[in-house]
Formats: structure tokens, C-alpha cells, sequence
């Protein structure tokens, strides 16, 4: 075999090199992917017990369960729809309830989540709104003092205000609390109904009274 044709066959391949070029394949990469968008089945529905009471807010993909099974009925509905394998069905907006269901006056379970909502994330000694990772829970009465994790005692706060308060009162702290800390009664869900359902003007009629 001649030597400059075997140099030819051995001879490795030049390596080629996007190092350079990686943030403009990375911005092209990011910009070929389409945000994505909220799905219709989690938007939010309101649920009207069967005298028209408003009692809950659930999912479209929920909500749909409920009127299969021949529970809830459509009340109001969007313009878009959900297909079936035979037919499609409009999204519901607000559904009521067939059969008359006794509802407790305080339904929802004390958590972190249900304290953030009756609270609207607003931290209950500044004043000031919140996104939920801002926020913690504080007991007005310290733990370490008899304080009870109870819905009469646990408050939305910010990290500021927490720190500043510390295992002391708010009194003790220099600091005054924006209102009393109640329980979830309906009267509080009713006004976290509201203020899922601001933007949809179909539940103000049930909401706005």
C-alpha cells in the first residue's frame, strides 16, 4: 500500500467545535418551544349546591364527572368544548348539584395552603401581598407559651415581620394585627369564590349579591 494513502486512512478527523456557537443553538432551541398553556380540564368551576348556593370551586375535569354520573348539571357554560369518542360537550362554568348536600360551616381542613387563602396572602402584620413562597405561618401566641396550631392562631407572614416578632407576642414585638384570625367559615369561602371567579362575569350573579 503507498505510504501517502495509508497516512490518508489513519489520519483522524478534525473535530468540529460548537462551543462557540452553544448560546445562540441554546436561544434557538428555547425559542422553537412553544410556552405552555394552562389546560381547559383545570380551569375553575363554580359548584352551587342544589337551592343555588355557591359551596365550592372545582375543576372542569371534575366538574365533568359529576354531570356524567348524573350528580351536578351545567348552569353556565364557556365557548369552548371538550370531545368525546360521540359527541362534545361544552366546558362547564358554573354547575349545580341535583341533590341537596348538608354542608358543614367549616368544611376545609386547617393547613398551610387554607391559612395562605383566608388570609389572601397578605401578611397579616405589614399589611403587604405576597407570592406563597414569601410567606410563612405564625402562631400570635408562641407555641412555647401555650400557643395552639389553630385557626384562631395561625396567621399569614412574611420572613420580615416573622423574624421581627420571633417567640414574642405581637404586642411584645411592636407589631398589630390587620384583622382577628377566624375560622374557614362559608363566609370566608364565598370570598375566595370570588376572587378565583373575578375574571368570569357568568359566576357574579351567584357571588355578587
Amino acid at each position: 500500500m503507498d505510504s501517502r494513502y495509508k497516512a490518508n486512512v489513519l489520519r483522524p478527523r478534525p473535530r468540529i467545535s460548537v462551543a462557540g456557537n452553544r448560546p445562540a443553538v441554546e436561544a434557538a432551541a428555547k425559542t422553537d418551544v412553544a410556552p405552555r398553556r394552562p389546560s381547559v380540564m383545570q380551569a375553575p368551576v363554580l359548584v352551587l349546591n342544589a337551592t343555588f348556593e355557591p359551596i365550592n370551586v372545582t375543576a372542569v375535569r371534575r366538574a365533568l364527572v359529576l354531570m356524567l354520573k348524573g350528580v351536578a348539571q351545567a348552569e353556565e357554560t364557556q365557548t369552548a368544548n371538550v370531545h368525546s369518542a360521540n359527541k362534545a360537550v361544552a366546558v362547564p362554568s358554573v354547575i349545580r348539584l341535583l341533590s341537596y348536600r348538608h354542608i358543614p360551616q367549616q368544611s376545609r381542613a386547617l393547613s398551610r395552603k387554607n391559612i395562605l387563602l383566608r388570609d389572601r396572602n397578605i401578611c397579616q402584620f405589614c399589611g403587604r401581598t405576597f407570592s406563597t413562597s414569601e410567606l410563612t405561618l405564625d402562631h400570635v401566641l408562641p407555641r412555647s407559651r401555650g400557643g395552639r396550631s389553630s385557626w384562631e392562631n395561625l396567621v399569614a407572614c412574611c420572613y420580615a415581620c416573622n423574624n421581627r416578632k420571633g417567640d414574642r407576642t405581637p404586642e411584645e414585638a411592636g407589631l398589630q394585627l390587620a384583622r382577628r384570625p377566624r375560622p374557614f367559615t362559608l363566609h370566608t369561602s364565598r370570598q375566595l369564590m370570588r376572587l378565583i371567579g373575578h375574571k368570569d362575569e357568568k359566576w357574579r350573579k351567584y357571588l355578587f349579591y
